[in-house]
């Protein structure tokens, strides 16, 4: 990770080396002329209901005062710098800091199990935490990725005394937005969590099954076994082992009880509870952080749930911080609204009834991109954004660069539609975008396009130059007729910002497995040659596209590795293993108004 990125992560909840953060600049030296005494409490035990032992460290401020809590709760190691850290500058705000390793994870008991215990544990912590001799009853929470989801599973859970929290980047539905997206598995992420997350499972291994005195015995020496599990098994019967959720997660591609058993969406009639939700443009959770704002303001159990919810979009989340993300510098305004300092005046506000922006202003602020500034709106999606259709149109060749697509308000009369061949074992590769979680190997974030754009299994739809600024702020979808040869394919789409020179900027990107174009619960496959209307979800943005820039949507079948390759059989997920190439067809013509649909700002 760049020197300038690493630094700007003091309080990101990164996932071992790369993978899960959120964002924070260094913590600012203490100026005060008496600085507080930070008193630390290592490794605080505390039993769950079924008797399992959870363990946090504790920082306080020196005093004999009884103080709000604020809460993390995570798997990444609460011994770690970037939580450490702001733990000392919270406390010394006034604030008595619970930082606990979640079951099954570094110090604490118990199996680890994404997702399972944490309505269970979480609840508990809440309780455990605001009898503390020092708790004045308050609890808040804070925390990104997983980190956020302690929070929201917290939140459903209805703990008496949690009293707000402060979810960053992180989902409203671990089936779609998290483990899949809309059908397709995020295979990137997916792959990179498990193996960091195992890593800690496979340490806790090999600590329970070391004992040199079973191996004093053993002649001759040089066949001394160090650790004592026997021979681990190799390649994917250790991941069964060690990482049995993965092929759970597999085993369940349709958005069925074992989702809903934790899902956010599904209840947000039980969160009780003021929120600050915090995303970013470029994060692989974006729209699950929207989501949860709009759910909880629309179906909070509450009038504090519902009238108390704030969201800030910035830009990066996962996929970095500071103020350049990929290949674009996004100016000075990116490394605003540093989250500790954001945080900080968010429990100020609930909990010591300081009068500052959270009593002011409006409940939704965004990082615009192309004017690259933060903007105040009444409300998420904003209310006066206009949905307005951009018609797809060529001559039948809108393959790549090179072809003749182009987008336009005019709806289209006759036109001849547009095919390409997907072919699963050439699949259109991922560049860029929301990715996570080693931008070692793949970097995240805007990337120049035009590589992608020159392949023949991607269609690239643009308009002239734009006359004006055009600001698109809101959710954008794509409205697409199709057809194919395969029983079940996926379908693309990405927004792009092209600027004078050329340089192809992706903004926000989705797809669509054909599978599950009409429900996640029950999969319906195609009939091959038969038309299907689709929308594809590019979940949202916030960019001004400058007078002389273009607006430019791709469509393709795949982006890979980000998302598992549809192998257009029709097989299992979780046993597929043979491809057969896929001609697919984009119509648009009057009986077929294929359509990218922005939201456009007065």
């Amino acid at each position: 990770m760049r020197s300038a990125r690493a630094a700007s992560m003091i309080l990101a909840a990164v996932v071992i080396t790369s993978c899960i953060a959120f964002a924070h600049l260094p913590v600012a030296a203490q100026s005060s002329a008496t600085p507080v005494e930070v008193v630390v409490q290592h490794d605080v035990p505390m039993k769950t209901r079924d008797g399992v032992t959870l363990f946090a460290d504790i920082y306080r401020p020196k005093s004999d005062d009884k103080l709000p809590v604020i809460l993390m709760r995570t798997p990444y190691d609460k011994n770690v710098g970037w939580a450490v850290s702001p733990a000392y500058q919270i406390a010394r705000r006034g604030y008595v800091v619970v930082i606990q390793d979640v079951r099954g994870r570094y110090t604490s008991e118990g199996e680890w199990y994404p997702f399972r215990h944490e309505q269970a544990d979480g609840y508990d912590t809440v309780e455990w935490v605001a009898a503390l001799p020092y708790s004045n009853g308050k609890v808040g929470m804070i925390g990104a990725s997983y980190v956020g989801a302690t929070q929201m599973l917290a939140a459903i859970a209805q703990p008496p005394h949690l009293t707000a929290i402060a979810p960053n980047v992180t989902a409203s539905n671990y089936h779609d937005g998290w483990t899949y997206q809309s059908g397709a598995f995020e295979q990137w992420f997916d792959q990179n969590w498990t193996s960091q997350l195992a890593q800690n499972t496979l340490q806790r291994l090999i600590e329970e099954n070391t004992d040199a005195r079973r191996g004093v015995p053993t002649l001759p020496l040089a066949d001394y076994p160090v650790f004592n599990f026997g021979q681990l098994p190799a390649e994917g019967q250790l991941t069964s082992k060690i990482a049995p959720y993965y092929g759970d997660w597999l085993a369940h591609p349709d958005y069925d009880d074992y989702w809903k058993q934790w899902s956010i969406e599904e209840n947000f009639s039980k969160i009780a509870v003021p929120m600050l939700q915090v995303g970013g443009w470029y994060d692989i959770f974006a729209a699950g952080t929207m989501r949860n704002y709009m759910g909880a303001k629309a179906h909070g159990a509450t009038e504090a749930a519902r009238t108390q919810q704030h969201l800030l979009m910035e830009i990066g989340g996962h996929a970095g911080f500071g103020r350049r993300i990929g290949d674009v510098d996004f100016g000075p305004h990116a490394v605003e609204n540093v989250y500790t300092d954001v945080i900080l005046d968010w429990y100020d506000f609930l909990f010591k009834e300081i009068k500052n922006e959270y009593a002011a202003d409006k409940p939704v602020k965004v990082f615009t991109m192309g004017a690259n500034e933060y903007r105040q709106l009444d409300d998420w999606p904003p209310p006066q954004a206009q949905p307005t259709k951009y018609f797809l149109h060529s001559g039948g060749k809108a393959n790549s660069l090179r072809g003749d697509g182009t987008l336009s308000t005019a709806a289209p009369k006759s036109e001849v539609s547009d095919s390409y061949v997907y072919d699963p074992k050439n699949a259109t590769p991922t560049f860029g975008g929301p990715l996570c979680c080693d931008e070692k190997h793949m970097e995240p974030g805007p990337r120049d396009q035009r590589g992608v754009e020159n392949r023949d299994d991607v269609l690239v739809y643009s308009t002239g130059p734009l006359q004006r600024d055009t600001n698109v702020t809101g959710p954008v979808t794509a409205t697409l007729w199709v057809k194919s040869s395969a029983v079940d394919t996926d379908f693309t789409a990405k927004l792009v910002d092209v600027g004078p020179d050329g340089f192809a900027q992706d903004l926000t990107e989705g797809i669509l497995r054909m599978r599950y174009r009409d429900s996640p619960e029950h999969p319906n496959f195609m009939n091959p040659g038969q038309i299907y209307q689709i929308t594809v979800d590019l979940w949202a943005t916030s960019n001004v596209f400058l007078k002389g820039h273009s607006i430019r949507l791709e469509v393709a079948s795949s982006n890979f590795p980000r998302f598992d390759r549809n192998l257009n059989t029709g097989e299992e997920v979780k046993f597929a293993h043979t491809s057969v190439p896929a001609t697919n067809v984009i119509l648009h013509d009057a009986q077929h108004p294929s359509a990218l649909v922005l939201p456009l700002m007065p």
